[in-house]
Parts: C-alpha cells; structure tokens; sequence
C-alpha cells in the first residue's frame, strides 16, 4: 500500500511528515545503541531501517536496495547491481577511519554525500543520508544532541548550499580526489547553529 503525490499531495505531504518523526524516534534509539556498541552498529541493516521508516506507505520496496536503473537530475548513480558491494565499502571506510578522523563533520559530511552519490535506494534517498550523517555526528559527540531544529531539518530549509556542497565533492571524485571539505564546513555551520540557538 503506497500513496502516491501525484494521486493526494495533502495526505502525501502528511505522511511523509509523520514518516520524518518516525525516523527521528528511529535515529534516537540508533544513538543510544550506538553509543553502547560503538561505530561498529553503523551497518546496512541500521540503513535498511531508517529508509524504510522514511518512505513508509509513500514508496514500495522500502528498506531494501534498489535493484533497477535510477537518474537524479544530471547525476547517474551506478548501476543496480554495484550497490550492495559499495555500501560494503562505505561502511567500511566510516569504521576503518573512526578513530583516525576525529573532526566532528568530516565522517557525517562523508556519509551524506557518498550515500546520496550511491543512492542505494529507490526512494528516500535524501532522508536516509541526511539520518545516516546526524547519526555519526551523535556518535562522534557521544550523546543525542541538543536542539529544538536538528541538522537534517535545517539542511531540508535551505537546500540550495547543501546541493553546491554535494557537487563539490562529486567533482573532486570524478577528478580523482577524496574531498568532502565544502560539506563538512557546511555540515559544521548547522551543528553549531544547532547547539547554540
């Protein structure tokens, strides 16, 4: 069962609210494990379910990765059949580099652009890396930060830096570079935003 915008964008629009919630309730109890488990809770499956709680009853085949051909404006993600193989590596990078990067928005800078780079999903792609990168940024403080608007929800208000930042950092990749500098400055700007108003 799925609502469609096209179909009732009000109800769309609701449950697509409802949905952020739900994933919030979802992204606190990930902290909490996280933070008794360490870096090694951030896996697929913790990925599997904050996509499904974002596109619950607005998109089928939630919670699992996308195995058909997906085009996001001029960007091409790979192909289907890459994905499981490069969400290995992402995760592995994330665990291989959590104790050597300590700066708190490198790691959560990476997440959001490798995840929306790979765009492992059908649908809910933005959400689940906009989870996955405040996710990382608790875990790299150590507890569920403070705040009445979160990171997510401030990138959500003004997305056109958030977009410039992602192009960054996919030009250095196809010139060869690692470099998500430009989203981890940006990434840091909201943090603090965060925490101080």
């Amino acid at each position: 069962m799925s609502v469609r915008e096209a179909d009732d964008p009000e109800l769309f629009a609701r449950i697509q609210e409802q949905n952020l919630l739900r994933q919030y309730d979802l992204l606190a109890n990930c902290v909490e494990i996280g933070l008794k488990k360490g870096i090694e809770a951030f896996d697929k499956y913790t990925l599997w379910s904050l996509n499904a709680a974002a596109v619950a009853n607005i998109a089928q085949f939630g919670g699992r990765f996308r195995e058909q051909p997906i085009y996001v404006g001029n960007h091409i993600p790979p192909h289907f059949k890459e994905v499981p193989t490069l969400i290995d590596q992402f995760i592995s990078v994330i665990h291989e580099l959590w104790e050597i990067e300590t700066h708190p928005t490198v790691l959560p800078a990476y997440a959001l652009w490798r995840l929306n780079w790979i765009h492992p999903f059908i649908e809910g792609n933005g959400r689940t890396a906009r989870a996955a990168c405040y996710l990382l940024m608790c875990l790299r403080q150590g507890t569920l930060l403070p705040g009445k608007k979160i990171v997510p929800e401030r990138i959500r208000e003004n997305r056109q830096p958030y977009y410039q930042a992602l192009q960054a950092a996919d030009r250095h990749w196809a010139d060869g570079h690692f470099n998500v500098e430009d989203l981890a400055k940006y990434l840091e700007t909201l943090l603090i935003a965060q925490l101080t108003e």
